[in-house]
């Protein structure tokens, strides 16, 4: 796009667009975390910078004390505006709807060196946060004011006093609105974050036992309420509805493994959204994306979300080509 600051910076750039691209990946963070969208998420950035790049304008932004601050109630109430739009979307959406799966290990991240050089150069390094997919589907039930305090106040620590003034809320409202938020996610989503070797692990053996039809392997990794997500936005095969029970969960996997994946599967182990999960290839082409959660007591597994959708694997391959 003419308008985006990489072409302006290609042109040589001034310095609004290297504040702009400073604060970039910032930005990114808390609106994908707003959003769970990719491609909102990129529209409202680009949005953002329309709206600094007028205000900065002939001053480079060097009249404005905290650009910081300003960039991110740009992007804050820009994604807050675009929210109508997505709901009517979402109204019409086939199936579940769940978060669009963010890269943020990238294939060739395989030792600590390598992975700390793939987070600087990735842009799918999360952006500063990682949010799980579960947190994010908890986020989801939130209104997006509540979820806009909480991410800012939660995930990014900002002060009650500056998300008022990113909001044009009175301080006082503002922890009204992070007081609910924060009870409705402590109740469906208790603070617990599974040891990540220990996820993995579970992750191998759960897609091994699921391609493998081997149902009683199946089975003894899952809680016996387990719940699958499945979003295939009606363009590739998925269950309309969450499944839940250990049995239902287990059958239905092991019936789709069976009878309708395609022939040549290449699994890879990445990184989404902060946790070892599943990616899916056929061919060239991304399959499917594979996140479970573990129970705290047991390491069983309680949840499994999986995106089918091929509109929200299209971040996917790009990090593999780029990969």
């Amino acid at each position: 796009m003419s308008d985006s600051p990489a072409h302006h910076l290609d042109t040589g750039g001034d310095r609004a667009t290297e504040v702009f691209v400073g604060h970039r990946e910032l930005l990114f963070s808390v609106v994908y975390n707003m959003l769970g969208s990719v491609s909102d998420t990129e529209d409202v950035l680009q949005e953002t910078w329309l709206a600094w790049a007028r205000r900065a304008g002939g001053h480079n932004g060097d009249d404005i004390d905290n650009p910081r601050a300003y960039l991110v109630r740009i992007a804050v109430n820009q994604a807050l505006a675009r929210q109508a739009t997505i709901s009517r979307r979402r109204e019409t959406y086939i199936g579940q709807w769940l978060p669009e799966p963010l890269l943020t290990q990238t294939p060739e991240a395989q030792d600590t060196a390598q992975a700390a050089r793939a987070a600087d150069a990735a842009e799918s390094a999360l952006r500063t946060e990682s949010v799980s997919m579960a947190l994010l589907v908890v986020l989801e039930s939130l209104t997006p004011l509540e979820r806009a305090v909480f991410v800012l106040h939660e995930v990014f620590g900002y002060a009650h006093t500056e998300i008022a003034d990113i909001l044009d809320r009175s301080p006082s409202a503002i922890r009204q609105l992070a007081h609910r938020a924060r009870e409705h996610v402590q109740a469906r989503r208790p603070r617990y974050q599974a040891d990540p070797h220990l996820q993995q692990q579970v992750t191998e053996r759960f897609v091994a036992a699921a391609l493998g039809g081997d149902l009683a392997g199946l089975m003894s990794l899952l809680a016996p309420d387990v719940t699958l997500w499945t979003d295939g936005g009606g363009k590739a095969r998925s269950a309309l509805r969450p499944v839940q029970g250990r049995e239902k969960v287990a059958r239905l996997l092991n019936g789709y493994a069976t009878s309708r994946l395609p022939q040549a599967l290449d699994v890879q182990y990445r990184q989404v959204n902060g946790d070892p999960s599943a990616v899916v290839f056929s061919g060239d082409s991304p399959y499917a994306v594979m996140v479970m959660d573990l129970s705290p007591e047991n390491d069983a597994v309680t949840d499994i979300y999986l995106v089918t959708n091929p509109d929200k694997l299209s971040r996917v391959r790009l990090e593999e080509e780029a990969g």
